[in-house]
């Protein structure tokens, strides 16, 4: 019996290669765990699934002003989750469109848009497979979701986004940065829950190991639930940037950096942020 605990327990902290697992769709696409994400989404007083209100009422002001949107300005946001800035640039008079692969979240935005009396346009897919004949004057991809992805999965997105621009279009996202890869350590810690937790509505265990890749400047959140009758995994990654890699990352897909800041609210750029926004074009 000692064997087997050990022998799982030394499974629950294995450290996968970068990458090796990709199990998003699965913690955005699940009916219980989406409807959890979607609480945190909107609840104003965290910072997690998205940020908190003043800080993305600031951060929409910013946008508008900066690309100008407003009534013409055609935009599309990827990984829109339920609305939250989508909601506001409509209401700056934007031509808005909004994707997201999580049934929840849209289903959410829907509901407040036309509670709102604002039009937008709503689109359940996978934004990694989206496809579309119309061009956009400004395509933004916001809160470090660009992380999430692996190499091929961000070449592919930054491809889409290339072709997606029209000819004075921008882009803007954000990514992580080497000062918060820095700020993080490895560690291991176990939770449960009775009932009704975040993971599942039953009682589980759920460990939560916060490995580091040094070479890639990767992060990754692995969690190992465990319920009577199942158990599963979720792998969370973040890669972190600097600033010359995530340009040559663009560059290397026909994109150009023109500005780079501290956050998507517009504030000055700092080697010391944890975060680092860009605004990028076609290269001419």
């Amino acid at each position: 019996m000692n064997e087997i605990i050990f022998d799982f327990l030394k499974k629950v902290n294995h450290k996968p290669k970068p990458f090796e697992y990709y199990t998003t769709p699965e913690l955005w696409c699940d009916s219980y765990i989406s409807r959890q994400m979607l609480a945190v989404h909107i609840n104003d007083d965290v910072d997690l699934a998205s940020r908190k209100k003043e800080f993305i009422d600031q951060s929409a002001s910013w946008i508008a002003q900066r690309f100008n949107v407003s009534n013409g300005c055609k935009m599309c946001d990827f990984g829109c989750g339920p609305g939250l800035y989508t909601n506001r640039f409509a209401r700056y008079g934007a031509n808005v469109t909004g994707i997201d692969f999580s049934n929840t979240s849209i289903r959410y935005a829907k509901e407040q848009a036309e509670k709102d009396g604002l039009q937008i346009e709503y689109i359940l897919h996978d934004y990694l497979t989206f496809e579309t004949d119309e061009s956009f004057d400004l395509i933004t991809m916001i809160y470090c979701d660009f992380c999430v992805l692996n190499p091929h999965q961000r070449k592919l997105l930054l491809n889409k986004f290339h072709n997606l621009l029209g000819a004075e279009g921008k882009l803007l996202l954000d990514v992580s940065s080497h000062v918060q890869y820095n700020s993080k350590q490895e560690s291991c810690i176990c939770e449960s829950s009775d009932n009704n937790g975040f993971w599942s509505s039953d009682p589980y265990y759920a460990f939560h190991n916060h490995f580091k890749y040094a070479q890639e400047h990767l992060l990754l959140d692995k969690f190992t639930i465990i319920e009577k009758t199942r158990v599963r995994e979720n792998y969370n990654w973040l890669q972190c940037y600097d600033v010359e890699q995530i340009t040559k990352e663009l560059s290397d897909s026909g994109l150009k950096v023109i500005e780079h800041y501290s956050d998507v609210a517009g504030a000055p750029y700092s080697d010391a942020a944890d975060e680092i926004a860009i605004v990028a074009e076609k290269q001419q």
